[in-house]
């Protein structure tokens, strides 16, 4: 459903979130984990779980594909990026490059599969004491044809090295895309966003109650922007009403004005040109024909994008493990670090 105004349209975002220009979707997670046991799981106990299949949020959260710890064990990728944001809580992320990471409380991870990889998210639960509040984006980002075939490439951006602008009681967090002069971090060599022609921006706006920002212009007037409206309360997108939930997407090459009303709320901004190329999709293969649908299947059968060297399918950190992460070339890297 959909409701045009003549500043834009306000749109159902639907499940998960709809795509827009070279996007194709987004996912946000958010889950009330209770207290964690000794394995990292949920000290509540999942017996009444759909175990491997756990989607339906009876309690405030999920254990999703995980059977032990939330999250989702080994699975490929092939033909495009994703973008993973974690707010609140960890992601120990494991590949088939050899890569692995813990990661969280803002840090953002990149992946380019381009010609496949294989990996694991998982959300072990590290307090025992406590509750672990978790929160999580998604973001699946395409691949131009001539990128499609690229080796896959893994990037941690750490929330200490992203760039945050804030102008009274909004918080702008620039993970793709330039804000008000502030450059974001670089992403993987192949990405989509490395092109200059792609105006591809990634925006995480946090508003206070009663606070006002006016985003930009596009830069090309081909760019499609969504702007995602969720958080404890509804905004105001250049007079026109938008509730918590909701979608909006401006104008050709405009620079909308958001309001947030009595409560806290959050805006996630995308946008970018097009690929202007045709999409074939299925599970976890985005690219161009259906014959490489079938292909990356028959591929990944046989290959596994590389084999998994991890002993399980869903590796956990130890406990007390920091963020770090170690690439594919036996780099190791923590935040605030020089990479060794």
């Amino acid at each position: 459903m959909s409701v045009s105004t003549s500043t834009g349209t306000v749109v159902d975002l639907g499940h998960p979130w709809r795509g827009v220009g070279p996007f194709i979707f987004a996912v946000h997670h958010l889950d009330a984990y209770p207290r964690g046991n000794a394995d990292m799981g949920p000290a509540q106990g999942i017996s009444d779980r759909p175990i491997g299949q756990d989607f339906g949020n009876p309690s405030g959260w999920n254990m999703y594909h995980g059977e032990q710890v939330p999250g989702f064990p080994a699975h490929p990728h092939r033909g495009f990026e994703t973008i993973t944001l974690v707010r609140r809580g960890v992601v120990d992320h494991a590949d088939s490059t050899g890569a692995t990471a813990r990661f969280g409380g803002g840090d953002v991870q990149w992946v380019t599969a381009g010609k496949g990889v294989s990996h694991s998210e998982m959300f072990p639960l590290l307090e025992q004491d406590a509750d672990n509040p978790f929160e999580l984006y998604q973001i699946w980002l395409n691949l131009p044809a001539r990128s499609k075939g690229v080796d896959p490439e893994f990037l941690m951006l750490w929330h200490e090295d992203i760039p945050v602008v804030e102008q009274d009681g909004a918080r702008v967090t620039v993970v793709a895309g330039t804000y008000d002069g502030r450059a974001p971090l670089s992403p993987p060599v192949a990405s989509w966003a490395t092109d200059p022609t792609s105006d591809v921006a990634v925006w995480l706006v946090d508003l206070e109650p009663g606070a006002s920002i006016t985003l930009p212009a596009t830069g090309a007037a081909e760019t499609q922007r969504m702007l995602y409206v969720h958080g404890d309360g509804p905004v105001e997108i250049d007079g026109v009403a938008v509730a918590s939930g909701s979608g909006f997407a401006p104008g050709s090459g405009a620079a909308p004005t958001i309001t947030a009303g009595d409560l806290p709320s959050v805006v996630l901004v995308l946008q970018g040109v097009d690929l202007g190329e045709p999409v074939a999709s299925y599970g976890p293969f985005v690219m161009n024909t259906q014959a490489e649908i079938v292909q990356a299947f028959e591929d990944y059968q046989r290959t596994e994008f590389g084999g998994w060297g991890w002993e399980s399918r869903s590796p956990v950190h130890p406990r007390e493990t920091p963020r770090f992460a170690t690439y594919g070339d036996g780099r190791t890297e923590h935040p605030g670090d020089q990479a060794s």
